[in-house]
């Protein structure tokens, strides 16, 4: 099984990679999607964050109000770490859940779609890593536009996450979205062919079918044992 790793950050398109991956019927375990089903009212993640921050963070309906938690992470180093260590423990276990599904599925080629790849060491799991890049004018410019927001709060926003530049220092692909989507769209042409190639031998083995391959091998020499034991 071929697990990609796709990581970025915010407003540099990397959701605009994750669809185009799902429009081309390659399976993305979402690791935002993920998070909001973790933070659900009632849940474990959501007990354990509205004991750290309080129910001010909650809407009247009782569910995590997701914009006014952000602007109380982003503007705090510590309660942003805070809520990383709140939540990494429930989000890996879903990520795992959901890779599992798509192994038993017989799935060859999955891409896992982690903003924190690299800071959760999930990227020791995954190859190829591919990260979207921009500037971080260009990544400023749209985060702006795209939320509202002023510069002050769109650099905190920026500045929050591990850098683009080191980001892209530790991939092995990188899509440079800092043009039209017409360009984006010929990058992402090619890491698809790239990731379609045939899987290598470890990552066969790493295949239900490769591991039912192994299975029936350890069945068919037991058998093979027995009947030289019962021979002899």
């Amino acid at each position: 099984m071929r697990i990609v790793g796709l990581t970025g950050g915010i407003a540099s398109g990397k959701s605009t990679v994750s669809n185009l991956f799902k429009a081309s019927g390659i399976p993305v375990v979402d690791a935002d999607v993920v998070a909001r089903d973790v933070l659900k009212k009632g849940s474990g993640g959501w007990k354990r964050v509205v004991a750290a921050f309080g129910e001010e963070i909650l809407l009247p309906s009782r569910e995590v109000d997701r914009p006014k938690l952000g602007q109380i992470v982003f503007s705090s180093d510590s309660k942003r770490q805070l809520l990383n260590k709140l939540m990494a423990p429930y989000i890996s276990n879903g990520i795992f859940w959901e890779i599992l599904k798509q192994w038993a599925s017989g799935t060859k080629v999955i891409v896992v779609d982690i903003p924190l790849l690299f800071e959760v060491k999930m990227d020791k799991w995954t190859k190829p890593i591919v990260v979207v890049w921009v500037s971080q004018e260009t990544q400023l410019k749209r985060l702006m536009e795209r939320d509202g927001l002023s510069e002050e709060d769109a650099r905190n926003r920026v500045m929050a996450q591990m850098s683009l530049d080191s980001k892209r220092s530790k991939a092995d692909v990188v899509i440079d979205n800092n043009g039209s989507f017409d360009d984006l769209h010929q990058q992402f042409d090619n890491v698809l062919f790239e990731i379609r190639k045939p899987l290598t031998w470890i990552e066969f083995w790493r295949s239900r079918q490769g591991a039912f391959s192994v299975l029936g091998s350890v069945i068919l020499g037991l058998s093979v044992c027995k009947h030289l034991k019962i021979g002899s």
